[in-house]
């Protein structure tokens, strides 16, 4: 469905990033991956299912970076066709304990890149007539929690982000649309569930089960898999009319 295409996808050499790449993969695109660490594995994982890639470092809080990184997306495949926006990172504390840094950190990576990424690909698209942006916001992204100021705020910014770039974008070929996940099993979140059983002193099961109860009703973690199917779809014919939308993928979450 995606042979000719070229797929860009921010934070991408692992988890929910990772996981988007490979199903658009699947489809014939080529992919871009971005992320700090060793990028062979994800890149032969790619490889494997028949895919161009090339993986890019660039520090997702540098302008400078991104701006390096969309000009070799598009001398090495021509334009970015789909910008998947998935980069983030997360800090918990109190609002009046927050550090300062790591609040500018959170807003840089989990909502100023995806401004930046959205601006250099769109001209492109233009001209093209066609390109998918897809943005992974977070049930955060519709409801708040505590001790999450910098997430919760960066990711409320990225549904309104997608809704204003979607109305830009409305006459053209071109689709905005953001992915709101509730938990998802990432290294991210398994940490939380480990400190919470270090803390609490129950077993890690019990401690998984715990968050999950808190606020997801299903009870189960929406996977990556999940989120990868969304995400062709949403690059799909059929979702050209889909624009402007925060789509839950929470197990309830935000049903509550």
């Amino acid at each position: 469905m995606l042979k000719g295409k070229t797929a860009l996808v921010t934070g991408s050499t692992s988890g929910i990033g990772l996981g988007i790449a490979k199903a658009l993969a699947q489809q014939g695109a080529s992919i871009v991956l971005n992320g700090f660490g060793d990028a062979d594995k994800p890149k032969a994982e790619i490889e494997s299912l028949g895919a161009r890639v090339v993986h890019h470092g660039a520090d997702m809080s540098k302008p400078s970076d991104i701006e390096d990184m969309m000009k070799f997306a598009a001398a090495r495949f021509d334009r970015v066709d789909i910008l998947v926006n998935n980069a983030g990172i997360q800090h918990v504390a109190k609002v009046e304990d927050f550090p300062v840094d790591r609040w500018d950190a959170v807003i840089a990576i989990n909502l100023t890149s995806a401004f930046h990424t959205t601006r250099l690909a769109v001209p492109a698209m233009r001209e093209a007539n066609w390109g998918r942006i897809v943005n992974i916001a977070s049930a955060h992204g519709l409801v708040a929690s505590a001790q999450k100021s910098a997430y919760v705020a960066a990711k409320h910014g990225i549904v309104g982000l997608t809704k204003a770039v979607a109305l830009e974008t409305a006459t053209t070929g071109i689709t905005c649309n953001a992915i709101c996940p509730g938990w998802v099993l990432t290294p991210l979140v398994q940490k939380q569930i480990d400190d919470r059983s270090a803390r609490e002193g129950i077993s890690v099961a019990q401690a998984q089960n715990d968050l999950l109860g808190e606020k997801q009703p299903s009870l189960q973690f929406t996977t990556v898999e999940q989120l990868g199917g969304l995400a062709v779809f949403l690059c799909s014919s059929a979702a050209d009319q889909v624009r402007g939308v925060a789509w839950q993928v929470d197990g309830g979450w935000t049903a509550q």
